[in-house]
C-alpha cells in the first residue's frame, strides 16, 4: 500500500467541513477517498493520530501496530510510533522505531531530531548508538548540528561543524552560533538579520516573492518543490520553513505539515507578521485532524492587526 493513501480521508473531511480544495490533484485524492472508502489502513492511521492528539497514546499505539503489519515497510508508520512511544514514556520502543524511520530516511530532519530527543530523555549520548546510525553522514551531520542549535546546545553543534570543514553550511551556522553566543554574554537583544528590502541579487528575497507568488495562487506542488530546495540552501530562515508546512497543509498531507510548522517556530527572530502565519496554519492543521483545543490554542497567539 502506498502512504499517500492515509491522505484521502484527509481530504474528504476537510471537503465535508466546508475547506476549499483548489488544485486538482486535490479533487482527484477526494475521488479516490470515496472509491476505498474502507480501507483499513487509511481508518487506523487517521485514527491513531486523533487519539495520539488528545493523548490515549495507548490506542493510538495499538493503531498504530495495525498499520504495521498493514505496511511493514512505512516509515511514516515508523516515525508516529517512536513520537507516541515517547509520549508515553516508553523510551526503549520509542528509540527502535526511530531509528528503524531514520534507517528509510537518513536524511530527514525531524526522524533525527525525533531520536535525539528520545535518547537525550534517557541521559544517552547520540555517540551510544553509532554503530547503528550513520553519524558521518554530511546530510545527517548538517541536521544534528541544526537540532543542537534549536535546543541552543552551541558546543555540540560546533563540535559537528569542526569536522565538516569550510562548507557554506558549516559557515552559515556558525556565524549564527557564535552570534549567539555572543547575544547571550552581554545580555542584549539583537536581531539575528537586519531586515533589509529585497534586491534583484538577493536570493533569499527572489526565493520568498516567488513562494508568496504560490501561495497565492494555491499552487502547493510548486510551493513544495521551491521550499524544500530553499531549504537546503538555506536552513535556518524561518519563512521557508513556513512555506514547506504550508504546502505539505495544502495537499492534506496534515500530520507532516504540523511538525514542519513546530519546528519552524524555532527559527523566528522578532517577526510576528510570519508567526501569526504560522500560528494560523498550525491552527487549521490541527482542525483537520479533530483537535479543536489544540486549534484554539494556536488561534489565541495571533497578535491581532498583523
Amino acid at each position: 500500500m502506498k502512504r499517500l493513501t492515509v491522505l484521502w480521508i484527509i481530504t474528504a473531511l476537510l471537503l465535508l467541513a466546508g475547506y476549499p480544495c483548489y488544485a486538482q490533484d486535490e479533487e482527484e485524492s477526494a475521488e479516490l477517498f470515496l472509491e476505498e472508502y474502507t480501507d483499513e489502513f487509511q481508518e487506523h492511521f487517521f485514527e491513531a493520530l486523533k487519539q495520539k492528539s488528545i493523548q490515549n497514546y495507548d490506542r493510538a499505539i495499538n493503531l498504530l501496530l495495525s498499520c504495521k503489519q498493514l505496511d511493514p515497510q512505512s516509515d511514516v508508520v515508523d516515525y508516529q510510533l517512536a513520537k507516541t512511544y515517547f509520549l508515553d514514556k516508553q523510551y526503549i520502543q520509542a528509540q527502535e522505531y526511530a531509528i528503524e524511520a531514520l534507517h528509510a530516511r537518513p536524511s530527514d530532519f525531524w526522524y533525527l531530531e525525533s531520536l535525539v530527543n528520545i535518547m537525550e530523555q534517557q541521559g544517552r549520548p547520540m555517540e551510544t548508538i553509532k554503530a547503528r546510525v550513520p553519524l558521518d553522514k554530511v546530510e545527517l551531520k548538517e541536521n544534528l548540528a541544526l537540532i543542537y542549535f534549536k535546543k541552543t546546545k552551541y558546543n555540540k553543534a560546533l563540535q559537528i561543524l569542526e569536522s565538516m570543514g569550510d562548507s557554506q553550511f558549516a559557515t552559515e551556522l556558525g556565524l549564527k552560533i557564535r552570534d549567539s553566543l555572543q547575544q547571550n554574554k552581554a545580555k542584549s537583544t539583537i536581531s539575528n538579520q537586519p531586515k533589509q528590502s529585497p534586491k534583484e541579487d538577493d536570493p533569499v528575497a527572489q526565493y520568498r516573492s516567488r513562494m508568496e507568488g504560490f501561495l497565492e495562487k494555491l499552487d502547493y506542488n510548486a510551493l513544495e518543490k521551491m521550499s524544500e530546495e530553499a531549504l537546503e540552501a538555506y536552513p535556518l530562515q524561518a519563512y521557508f520553513h513556513y512555506a514547506y508546512g504550508a504546502a505539505l497543509n495544502g495537499k492534506s498531507e496534515t500530520a507532516r505539515a504540523i511538525e514542519v510548522l513546530e519546528g519552524a517556530r524555532d527559527y523566528l527572530f522578532d517577526d510576528n507578521v510570519l508567526a501569526n502565519k504560522i500560528y494560523r496554519e498550525l491552527a487549521k492543521a490541527y482542525t483537520t485532524i479533530g483537535n479543536p483545543t489544540k486549534a484554539t490554542e494556536y488561534l489565541n497567539k495571533v497578535k491581532p492587526g498583523l
